[in-house]
């Protein structure tokens, strides 16, 4: 008899050191968790730092990228204006050339055939239009190009919107999912722990 009661008190005992070394690594389990979660939202928290210094160090660019866009579209308009100013320079001193050699010429042959019809002067005028459209238009088109560069910036801007608003919105449903995912977890822990015992 006295060899059971020593077994049953060996046993109690047996079972009293399975729960304190259950319970040894229950907690270390939980320091090791609570390091573990540190240890991640320290690198997730240095991370975050490092992209708040990136983006801070782009926002000061921006300045400097305004500035170049400036430049670029100053640049355009004046080059557009100088390639006008040049064409109708020349197109003037084409005009002057051949009006001083020819309309004498032309004016004569027309007072021979035609009652001037065909006059030197109209050539000159139609000419002088048709110089003047094509500046315009070059003009027109650096306007055009401008504006195409603009709205595309627009677009770009707001495609940059929409992928921030995206990534906030993906950022939330993992998150959500990740808490669902961590109390389903707790909630099967604790239901195969009360099983085991």
């Amino acid at each position: 008899m006295s060899s059971r009661k020593e077994q049953r008190t060996a046993g109690q005992g047996a079972d009293t050191t399975e729960y304190n070394t259950t319970t040894t690594s229950t907690t270390s389990s939980t320091e090791n968790n609570a390091q573990y979660r540190q240890t991640v939202n320290r690198a997730l928290d240095e991370t975050k730092d490092n992209i708040r210094k990136s983006t801070d160090e782009a926002r000061k660019e921006i300045p400097r990228y305004t500035q170049a866009v400036n430049e670029y579209q100053e640049q355009t308009i004046q080059a557009a204006r100088e390639i006008a100013d040049n064409y109708i320079e020349s197109q003037k001193q084409i005009i002057n050339s051949l009006q001083s050699a020819w309309i004498p010429q032309i004016d004569a042959a027309n007072r021979m055939f035609t009652a001037s019809v065909i006059s030197p002067r109209h050539v000159v005028d139609n000419y002088s239009r048709l110089v003047s459209s094509v500046a315009d238009n070059t003009v027109t088109a650096t306007r055009l190009v401008n504006n195409t560069i603009f709205a595309n910036l627009e677009a770009f801007k707001t495609c940059v919107q929409n992928a921030r608003d995206n990534v906030k919105e993906f950022s939330r449903i993992g998150v959500n999912s990740t808490k669902t995912f961590e109390q389903v977890s707790r909630d099967t822990t604790a239901a195969t722990t009360s099983f085991s015992h």
